[in-house]
């Protein structure tokens, strides 16, 4: 049977090479041939940055992973750390193309009906739980060293030594002003008639 497997670590620091060899064991050990890596060096927490997952959807989408009937992650929130209903539907997507999720940190995932469903449910809301944890201590020590009087962020009066590319939030925030002034537009038509 012939696999895809999905690595992602959440930055640049970190390195996928601790996921890989145990999920390369994982397909030899349950007799799978990996034909496709994907992999990618970002937060899961970034909607829609995630470019090797978007990849991967699109290497379903357009048949090219037609023969592949599972897809290998470390565990599942590698996968996505944006809750239930994320998980779920990302699961329930690759299902359409015939691909089972299979996480090598959760075995007991490996079994079908609504056991399974269940079982994603309750991990992808632990997943989402310790994202959430994990961002309030973070808050929380930015809250402490600014009380402490530390400066966070650049020196003051220090300026970019190359200008930025818009991407990310300020994309959004562009492309949702844009996506107002065209719903206003719409609206102002719809009154004037």
């Amino acid at each position: 049977m012939k696999a895809a497997v999905y690595l992602r670590v959440s930055s640049n620091e970190q390195s996928t090479e601790n996921q890989l060899p145990a999920l390369q064991s994982h397909a030899e050990l349950k007799g799978l041939e990996i034909v496709a890596y994907y992999q990618e060096h970002e937060s899961a927490f970034k909607s829609g940055r995630q470019a090797a997952l978007q990849k991967l959807i699109a290497d379903c989408r357009e048949g090219k992973l037609s023969d592949v009937r599972i897809l290998l992650v470390w565990s599942l929130d590698r996968l996505s750390r944006q809750g239930i209903s994320h998980l779920l539907n990302l699961i329930g997507l690759f299902s359409l193309y015939h691909i089972k999720v299979v996480s090598v940190k959760e075995p007991w995932l490996d079994v079908d009906g609504p056991m399974r469903e269940l079982l994603l449910a309750v991990f992808a809301f632990c997943a989402e739980y310790e994202s959430r944890i994990k961002a309030e201590r973070t808050r929380a020590g930015l809250v402490r060293a600014r009380n402490e009087g530390k400066h966070l962020g650049r020196p003051p009066g220090r300026k970019d030594s190359h200008k930025r590319n818009r991407r990310g939030y300020l994309l959004r925030y562009a492309d949702n002003d844009q996506k107002k002034v065209v719903e206003k537009s719409k609206l102002e038509k719809a009154i004037a008639t």
